[in-house]
C-alpha cells in the first residue's frame, strides 16, 4: 500500500520542535506561564522566525501508553492550528497529573483557549525599543 502524501502544513517537522534540553530549560526558567485545567503552557521569545513546540509529560500522568497519547494530542492540536500560536516564539506544554483523562476536543479547547493569554505573554516578551 502506498504511503499517503501529506502537504508541508500537515507535517510536524523538526524545525517546529524544541529538542534540546537547553531550549526547554530556557523556556521553563524565563517563559511566561498560562495555566489550564490539564496543562501549563509556557511561552518565550524564540531564536527563529517559526513557532516551536516542546512537550513534557512526566510519569505522574500515567504509563508510557498514556503519556504518548497525551503527547500525540498536544502535537496534533499544535500542528493543525500552528498559525493561531504566537509566531517566532517557543512554547512548552507541561501536562498536569490528570492530563491522561483529557480527550482531543477538550485538549483542543484548552490549548486554543489560552491563545489570547499567550499572545499577551508574547507581547510582554517583545523588546519595547525604550532604554532600560
Amino acid at each position: 500500500m502506498a504511503r499517503p502524501t501529506t502537504t508541508d502544513d500537515a507535517r510536524f517537522p523538526r524545525a517546529h520542535r524544541l529538542r534540546s534540553r537547553r531550549d526547554f530549560r530556557r523556556v521553563q526558567s524565563v517563559g511566561r506561564r498560562v495555566h489550564t485545567p490539564h496543562f501549563i503552557v509556557l511561552v518565550d521569545r524564540g531564536r527563529a522566525e517559526r513557532t516551536r513546540l516542546g512537550i513534557t509529560v512526566s510519569r505522574k500522568v500515567g504509563g508510557a501508553v498514556v503519556r504518548n497519547r497525551v503527547k500525540r494530542l498536544v502535537r496534533e492540536v499544535f500542528r493543525a492550528n500552528r498559525e493561531r500560536f504566537p509566531r517566532g516564539h517557543d512554547l512548552v506544554v507541561i501536562a498536569k497529573r490528570h492530563a491522561g483523562e483529557v480527550d482531543f476536543t477538550s485538549a483542543r479547547r484548552e490549548l486554543l483557549g489560552v491563545e489570547r493569554a499567550l499572545a499577551n505573554a508574547a507581547r510582554a516578551l517583545e523588546p519595547t525599543g525604550r532604554p532600560c
